[in-house]
């Protein structure tokens, strides 16, 4: 059976912590690990901060969109902005490349995700970026084989 879950809020830097325990609480029900838990928080926060910092350049009028569907032990999480896009996806995605060296950042983002989850998808254009992510449950695959 198929559950998900949909969620839409202002992209201000605070929202970062409610979307990641929102997504985290969801797929409590699939009994995660620790560990698996502590990933999808990651990669929730760092897809998030990207919508608001990269994406929506920390204009609170963005909105950033999270969608999480569970199926069979999978889940399948979206993360979308509506800003400007990102320019070089490939330059985006190398680690330790940010476009916001002022602020500290560790342009480590894609490089996270692409580590924590079992799939990673970016499509980009100037009217946004969605970032689709897939985890597989080790438990839930252990019951469904």
């Amino acid at each position: 059976m198929k559950n998900e879950m949909h969620l839409q809020f202002s992209a201000l830097s605070q929202n970062e912590s409610f979307a990641r325990v929102t997504v985290a609480s969801f797929i409590s029900q699939l009994d995660p690990t620790l560990d698996e838990l502590t990933e999808i928080k990651t990669v929730v926060s760092e897809a998030v901060t990207n919508a608001i910092i990269h994406g929506y350049d920390n204009d609170p009028n963005g909105i950033v969109y999270i969608s999480c569907s569970i199926e069979n032990g999978v889940i399948d999480l979206t993360i979308k902005d509506e800003g400007i896009g990102i320019n070089n996806l490939e330059e985006a995605r190398q680690p330790l490349f940010t476009t916001k060296p002022e602020l500290e950042r560790s342009g480590m983002g894609f490089t996270i995700m692409e580590n924590f989850m079992d799939e990673v998808e970016i499509n980009t254009s100037a009217s946004g970026t969605t970032v689709r992510l897939k985890k597989y449950i080790l438990k839930s695959k252990a019951l469904c084989n």
